[in-house]
Parts: structure tokens; C-alpha cells; sequence
């Protein structure tokens, strides 16, 4: 069976019955922001937002997440909760109020300067401040007492997204042993020699071992997260069920490869207005008549956008015939420029791309386009549809649905994809040109490659893709999981 939106529903409908559903971030999926014309709202650039969204309107349930924007406390009512979508209501959002220093020392400090580097394994220094630490502990009990403000009285399914609320399934099992709860690990976890570096590791493991279910992208980051457990605690780990077992409670490990909403960006690639910005890009004149290649992503040393860069310098390079005939656009915002090491790669690909513009452009021609901005669903469908081919080269990820959301918005069954093989993506994606992202010699053969590979090819090999991610949509996703929550009942 294909997963959709109306049978997730109907599945939500009938197992959780009279339970609470209530889904946990850092990241709430609408933004409100004052503008000159008043207040704007806006969904942001993040993969696990954009996946959830499409499950919480067939849930129907509660959204519960840090509120960023500075119009936020402006829409809400007197409980802190509105209706979402704006345009279309279909959940409660609940928002949870941090100070400036609560979010810089829990958000930026301890989760994304410690532990992001820690788990990606991307060579830059993860870095464990124990003030930071303790804002963290705090944050997360702020969030375990809005979960049980919300569930009040009531029976629950709680599900936790991602390593910003690694304390928060015990702090909620301490108060509710008998609500069901599940957490969502986005990104990938390393092996015990790595995560030792982390202080506070002991503390962090037992935080995740309050989950009755903890779900990673692949098996491998499963497998990583129980052999550190068996290292660093006393547990009863059983490899056969893929579970640990800490003071009496079975925290069970799965692998759900998360995915994306197949049909809405099939819809979408079909619209008229995708296809009018689609053909307007081709015919501009800085890509008409251009093998034109496409990057989505927000600035982030994980990312490996300046080893594309240096794969387009060595292309250019081995391959002079594509002057003047190729061009790459590297889309997407700049990121979380309050860490140091982001504003280093910020500046040192901007230095990149005017080294690989100067040493191979002229006045009418650039080889690199950059677009710092934050584009919308449409607007990014609509350069996947304008482009040859869409390089995902990423140092490490989770999964990566960049990837996946090329592949759906490929309706024409044209296009390329190339893959790092460090991707959660590529154990489904296998149809793609699959790449080590630190080996630029090979990125660059990769892309001479998708330049040249047979139209035959190109259609036959994203026919297969297309496949593989209409079946296994976010819809399966999230129904595998509260099928596997609602066993535990």
C-alpha cells in the first residue's frame, strides 16, 4: 500500500483513539515576523519541519516548539497556542517562550557548537562549555512542563524530534511513566570513540534512554547508538530486538528512513506556476543555452559546498569545452552566523566562488550564481525543474531530503542526481551517481558524467528513483512509527 495523507488519518484515527498526539521540537513550522505591511508568516528552511507538517495536519494533533519570530507572541491566545496553517487550520501549535540567553547558550552553544560536530564527524572541534550545559538541562525541563501541561490528566503519544531535547523523554516518563513516547534522532549518531569526547555523555544517554521507541534514519546510526550505550553504562542490550534495557525499561531502537510528502511536490511540479518560473529561468540570460546544475542548502560545514565548488574548478579545468556552457546556482540561506566556525565557511565560500568566477568567468559569463536567500517550496521545485542536474555532496547526513525532493519534482523524468554516499538517502537512492563527498577528483568525473550520460539512462534511472520515494513517502514514515508506538500499549 502507498501511504497518503487521508490514509495516515484514518491509521491516526483508529490507533490512537482517545489519546493525546503531541509532537516536540526546537523548531516550530510557522514563523510570524513583523513587516512594513504587518505580520508575515513564513514556514523555515528545515527538512524536519517541512516532513512533519504534512503529518501533523492528518494528525490533527499539538505542535509544540521554541517560538523565534518576533511577532510570534502576538498571534497567540492567552495559553500560549494558535491554529495552523493560517491559511488552512488543521493543528495547534504551542509555543514555548526562551530568553536571548537561554536560546544562545541551549540552541547555539550546547547543541549546535557540541554536539552538531560531535555527531556529524566534520573535523571541526565540538565544543562543551558547562554554562551552556546547564541551560540545556533547563530548556529541556521547560519543555517536559509544557508537554505535561498539555497532556494534563489525559493518555498520550509524545513524539520528540532531534538532538536539541536529548533530556526530555525521562524528565516527561519521571512524571507520566504511562504515556507512550518516541524520539526522532535527525542526524547521524557516531561511534563510542567519538562520542566520548562529549563531558556529559552519561547524562545524555540516559536522557534517551527514557524513550520506549528512539528512531534513527539508517541501522548503522542505530547499531552506533547501542554500542555506545553498552560502553558507557550498565545496561541489558539485546541485539537481536535491537534494544537496551535500563532500571526495568526497554528503550527499543528502529531505523524509519524519514522521507517527504511525494504528492504535494508532484502537484506542485505540475502547477502553472512552477512551470512559468521553470521556463522564465531557463530563458534568462545568464543560464539560457547552459548545462545549468543546482545546490540547495543552507550555508553549513556539513554541507560540502566548497568541495563542489572545487569540483566545478576541476571540471572547468579538465574539461574546457563547458566554459561558457555550464553553470552551477547554489541556492539557499545563510546559517546560524552567531557560531564562529559558521562564519569562517560562510566567508571561505564566498572567497571560493570568487576564486573558481575569477580564474574561469568573463563579463558575460560566471560559472558560480550564489543566492543567499530563503526560498519557498515552489520556488525551489521550480529550479530543480529548470536544471540538468542537482549535486547533494554532503560531508555527513542523517538522511538528506534535498535529494528526495529533486527526484519527486522530476516529473518529466529528466535530470541527475549526485549523491554523497554519506547520506541516509543514498541506501535508496542507488540510481543516482553515488560520490565520496571528500574526493573532489571523483565529484568532478561525476558531474562530467551526468553531463554526458544518455537521455535513455537519465529517464530509466529516475523512473526507479521516483518509485522508491512515492512508496516511501513521509506519510509511511510517520504511520510506521505510531503503529510501533501504539503496539506498546
Amino acid at each position: 500500500m502507498v501511504w497518503t495523507r487521508e490514509s495516515l488519518k484514518i491509521d491516526l484515527v483508529e490507533r490512537i483513539g482517545n489519546h493525546r498526539f503531541i509532537v516536540v521540537s526546537n523548531r516550530e513550522p510557522y514563523v510570524h515576523s513583523s513587516t512594513s505591511d504587518g505580520i508575515a508568516c513564513h514556514a523555515p528552511a528545515s527538512g524536519m519541519t517541512m516532513a512533519l507538517d504534512p503529518v501533523m495536519r492528518a494528525s490533527g494533533g499539538t505542535w509544540i516548539a521554541a517560538g523565534t519570530g518576533d511577532a510570534d507572541p502576538r498571534t497567540v491566545d492567552d495559553h500560549d497556542r494558535l491554529r495552523v496553517p493560517p491559511f488552512d487550520p488543521r493543528y495547534t501549535l504551542r509555543r514555548v517562550w526562551l530568553s536571548k540567553q537561554e536560546e544562545y547558550a541551549y540552541y547555539y552553544g550546547y547543541a549546535n557548537e557540541g554536539l552538531w560536530p560531535l555527531c556529524h564527524i566534520v573535523h571541526v572541534r565540538p565544543v562543551f562549555r558547562l554554562a551552556d550545559w546547564e541551560i540545556y538541562q533547563q530548556v529541556n525541563q521547560r519543555f517536559a512542563d509544557v508537554v505535561c501541561e498539555e497532556l494534563g490528566d489525559d493518555p498520550g503519544f509524545v513524539f520528540i524530534q532531534d538532538y536539541h531535547l536529548a533530556l526530555l523523554s525521562r524528565l516527561i516518563k519521571e512524571r507520566r511513566p504511562d504515556v507512550i513516547v518516541a524520539q526522532f534522532w535527525h542526524i547521524p549518531w557516531p561511534n563510542p570513540e567519538t562520542f566520548r569526547v562529549c563531558p556529559q555523555a552519561k547524562d545524555l544517554l540516559l536522557g534517551l534512554l527514557g524513550n520506549d521507541i528512539l528512531g534513527f534514519h539508517i541501522r548503522y546510526h542505530g547499531i552506533n547508538f547501542l554500542q555506545t550505550v553498552d560502553r558507557f553504562l550498565e545496561v541489558r542490550t539485546d541485539w537481536e530486538n535491537m534494544s537496551a534495557t535500563k532500571d526495568g525499561r526497554e528503550t527499543l531502537v528502529r531505523a524509519y528512513p524519514i522521507s517527504i510528502d511525494f504528492e504535494r511536490i508532484q502537484e506542485l511540479a505540475t502547477s502553472r506556476e512552477v512551470r512559468e518560473r521553470a521556463e522564465a529561468l531557463r530563458r534568462d540570460p545568464r543560464f539560457e543555452g547552459m548545462r545549468v546544475a543546482v545546490g540547495v542548502e543552507r550555508m553549513d560545514y556539513t554541507k560540502g559546498i566548497v568541495e563542489r565548488l572545487e569540483a566545478v574548478d576541476l571540471l572547468l579545468e579538465r574539461h574546457p569545452e563547458y566554459r561558457r556552457r555550464f553553470v552551477l546556482l547554489q541556492l539557499g540561506p545563510i546559517s546560524r552566523i552567531k557560531i564562529d566556525k559558521y562564519k569562517e565557511y560562510n566567508d571561505l565560500v564566498y572567497r571560493t566562488i570568487v576564486r573558481v568566477n575569477d580564474r574561469w568567468g568573463d563579463a558575460d559569463w560566471q560559472p558560480v550564481h550564489l543566492r543567499t536567500v530563503l526560498l519557498d517550496l515552489a520556488e525551489i521545485v521550480s529550479y530543480f525543474q529548470a536544471s540538468d542536474l542537482c549535486i547533494v555532496n554532503a560531508i555527513h547526513d542523517g538522511m538528506n531530503l534535498v535529494a528526495k525532493e529533486y527526484v519527486a519534482s522530476r516529473t518529466d523524468e529528466d535530470g541527475v542526481l549526485i549523491l554523497s554516499r554519506f547520506t541516509g538517502s543514498s541506501r535508496e537512492l542507488k540510481e543516482a551517481l553515488l560520490v565520496h563527498p571528500y574526493d573532489i577528483d571523483e565529484l568532478a568525473d561525476a558531474l562530467h558524467r551526468a553531463l554526458c550520460l544518455d537521455p535513455g539512462e537519465k529517464a530509466a534511472r529516475m523512473r526507479r528513483m521516483r518509485e522508491v520515494v512515492r512508496r516511501n513517502n513521509v506519510y509511511r514514515w510517520a504511520g510506521t512509527i505510531v503503529q510501533d508506538m501504539r503496539r506498546l500499549l
